[in-house]
Order: structure tokens, then sequence, then C-alpha cells
């Protein structure tokens, strides 16, 4: 006779801390996170971003000495946006070798050579008007800004970049820097393609830290966030155009799509914690609605959950500086 009491009891390998740690299924370390990083020219102090708590635009002339405190914090890689004071109606300076791009790479490797350094290929923050690319009326031309960002990918490859990151989610852009690479005799540098960005309400705080003067939206380059298999479709995109590794950008809201391209694809896959995921984390804590150390740890452990290689986040210093994760 059956009993009334339950057999398979999951509570028995809860009982205690020991027993938790041991039958627990993902882990994450300092190795598996990616720090964005916003480098400001022609400035010599820190700037807050006041939408981002503890983030800080970092002077140019203060960039070495931070990203020797990032490696001695244990940090092995970094994502580099640039903060131009050189706009035009192109982005022209990111293809400048004596530019914002080229010299933010170049710094960065010669003070921490073993520091892994993405730089973010993209147009945004170096246009008068704020989009990816360039303008022909109100509308981004897709193939110009292919040519351009052929050119800005080889002037950081040359930098030192480890790694080129496409965001600016033009169609082919992934194969356009892949064959500018090759010919600018630049084969071993690797793509991080932003290979599902979502044009999402989550990238708030990020226009105030890269000083964004975009007027209007990105809707016409950037994803629908409702749509689920052409998530899956750009990144097998650029996959085939030869990216060595995908993205998707936002994370927290987006677990689903991170686990579909995960099963779709085997290349590395990274996920972003975006701006806003990170503001509202800080904001909810300094109201004392959630704690903060525990609700960080839960979101970017789900994006580990999820299928993601590596993380980009904001509190990668925060998680290196109190002891770890």
């Amino acid at each position: 006779m059956s009993s009334q009491f339950p057999a398979a009891r999951p509570r028995r390998l809860r009982k205690s801390s020991s027993l938790r740690t041991l039958f627990q299924e993902v882990e994450f370390n300092l190795d598996d996170l990616v720090l964005p990083i916003f480098v400001e020219e022609d400035v010599t102090g820190f700037a807050e971003i006041k939408s981002m708590p503890g983030v800080f635009r970092i002077p140019e002339p203060k960039l070495a000495g931070e990203v020797e405190r990032y490696a001695r914090a244990g940090i092995r890689a970094i994502m580099t946006f640039g903060i131009s004071h050189n706009k035009d109606d192109a982005g022209s300076d990111t293809w400048n070798e004596d530019g914002l791009v080229a010299r933010v790479a170049r710094i960065c490797k010669d003070a921490v050579p073993d520091m892994v350094v993405m730089s973010d290929t993209c147009f945004c923050e170096y246009t008068d008007h704020g989009h990816c690319g360039v303008l022909h009326g109100h509308t981004v031309d897709n193939d110009a800004t292919l040519i351009n960002i052929g050119k800005q990918a080889v002037v950081a490859a040359q930098a030192g970049a480890d790694i080129i990151a496409p965001s600016a989610a033009m169609d082919g852009q992934v194969q356009a820097i892949r064959n500018a690479l090759d010919a600018a005799n630049h084969p071993e540098v690797a793509i991080m393609a932003y290979s599902t960005k979502f044009a999402s309400g989550l990238y708030g705080p990020f226009r105030e830290a890269g000083g964004s003067s975009l007027q209007g939206d990105r809707k016409t380059y950037q994803m629908n966030p409702m749509n689920r298999r052409e998530a899956i479709r750009e990144s097998l995109l650029d996959e085939a155009e030869g990216a060595d590794c995908l993205m998707v950008k936002p994370a927290g809201a987006y677990l689903d799509t991170i686990r579909d391209i995960r099963e779709a694809s085997r290349l590395p896959l990274g996920a972003y914690q975006v701006s806003g995921e990170y503001a509202m984390i800080k904001f909810a804590a300094a109201a004392g609605a959630i704690d903060e150390h525990r609700v960080s740890r839960e979101t970017v452990g789900a994006i580990k959950r999820a299928g993601a290689d590596l993380i980009f986040t904001y509190f990668a210093m925060d998680f290196a500086s109190d002891g770890g994760i």
C-alpha cells in the first residue's frame, strides 16, 4: 500500500548550504564577464552618469590607470565606447588612425596587453544626428554605412583591438568587416556580432552615457522586440557571414531568445545586460525594494543559465570589488 507522503523529495538536496552548492547546476565567475566602459576625449575629470549609478565616463588621460585597475580586480575583457567631441554627418573620426576609436584601443592594449579589448564598432556616438550610419534624408543608407564600418574596423584592429564588435545593425555588416579586415591583413582579429539586437526601450541610460543626439528611433534597422523567429534568423545570417561569436542585446527580457540561439548555433554566445537593466536594479535597491547584491547575481546567473557563454554587464567591477561572485 502506497504511502500518503511523497517518495520524491527535492528538498533533500536543499537542506544545507553545502548540499545546495554541490548540486547547483549553473555557475558564473569573473572570467565569464565583459565590462563595458565609456571613454570621453578632451576632458580631464570623471563624469558621473546619473541614470547609471556607479558608472562614470572615463577621461581619456585616466584610461590607462582604469584598465590597470580592472585587471588587478580580475576583469579580463572590456568593451570600449567612445564619447566623441568631433562629430560629423558620417562619423568619420572613427576611421581616423589618430581618432578616438584608435586611441582608446591603443591605450587599453598598451596599459594591459593581456586584457581582451573589444571595440564597439558603430557610429551613433560619432555622428551629429545620432544614427548608426550615413543618413540619406531620414533613412540610414545601409550599403554606404557598410563601407565606413569596414574602415572603422580596420583602424581599431591596427590599433590593437582583439575583437571587432559591430553594433550598427546594418544588413551585411559582418561580411563587410570580415572582408575589410582580411584585405588589410588582419585575419586573426575576431568579430563579436551584435547579431540579435532589439529596438528596445531599455537603452535609455546608455543615451546619456554616450552623449547621444539621436532624434527619432532606430526601428528600421534594429529588431522588433516581439519577433522570435526573426531573432534566430538574424544570428544565423551573421554566423554565415563569418562572425566568430554571436550576441543577444538586451539580455534579461530575452532569455528565450538566448536559449533559441544557443540551440541553433554552436558559436560562442554573448548576452548584454544593458543600461536600463542595470539602472532598474540600482534604483530599486536604492529605494529599498530589493537586495542589490542578491538580484544582480540572480539576473546575471539567469542569463548564463539561458545559454550565454559570456555576459556584458556594468556590474562586473561590483562583483570583482566586493569579494567576488
